[in-house]
């Protein structure tokens, strides 16, 4: 082997070396752990933008039915406006403070729209209005929904989290500047499940 072979093999020998310390140390992995747990925030949000369109469907039937639960309709729609004006962009989830905003005005547009799904329990003529069956339906699998895709990021912000803070990776974290996500807790016991409506509607 040639002086200028040796040269070349060596640097080609210390460039992969480099790339594989580079890799371990989560230049790669950090970025794409926060990639997806910026997806399954995205997912969350969807749930219950989705969640939140089925309220003017929801009124227009318990408008109808029962004039006396204007006020607990009123308090949904208003619940709703506050809900939908919280957002949380995907670059703001190391801000616990925003995200506990946005956690606070869910949990408030979802018991109200609890305490107003089980007043209807006193109308039993609801449940022949045409479409409220289907209506039910859909507000069950919607908190079904939410309540998986808050598992789901969770989940990917736990994987990321522990990429972020753990040594070797933790020396890519800190290079790009990296922060832990923030994960979605209950404001209150057990918000983050989804409620039975079973034998409520």
């Amino acid at each position: 082997m040639t002086h200028g072979s040796f040269v070349r093999a060596w640097r080609l020998a210390v460039v992969a070396l480099a790339a594989a310390s580079l890799a371990a140390c989560g230049i790669n992995s950090v970025p794409t752990k926060q990639e997806t747990a910026k997806a399954r925030w995205a997912d969350v949000q969807a749930a219950f933008q989705e969640r939140a369109n089925l309220v003017p469907n929801l009124a227009a039937v318990v408008k109808g039915a029962a004039e006396q639960e204007k006020e607990i309709l009123t308090n949904v729609i208003n619940a709703r406006a506050r809900a939908t004006s919280v957002q949380v962009s995907a670059d703001e989830l190391d801000d616990p403070a925003k995200v506990k905003q946005f956690q606070q005005a869910q949990d408030q547009f979802g018991q109200s729209l609890g305490r107003l799904l089980v007043s209807v329990e006193r109308y039993p003529d609801l449940k022949s209005i045409p479409g409220y069956t289907k209506l039910q339906d859909q507000i069950e699998g919607q908190e079904n929904r939410i309540r998986i895709t808050i598992k789901d990021y969770n989940e990917a912000v736990r994987d990321y989290n522990t990429e972020v803070r753990v040594f070797p990776t933790m020396i890519g974290a800190m290079v790009r500047g990296a922060k832990p996500m923030t994960p979605y807790s209950a404001v209150t016991p057990g918000a983050e499940v989804a409620p039975s409506l079973e034998g409520k509607l």
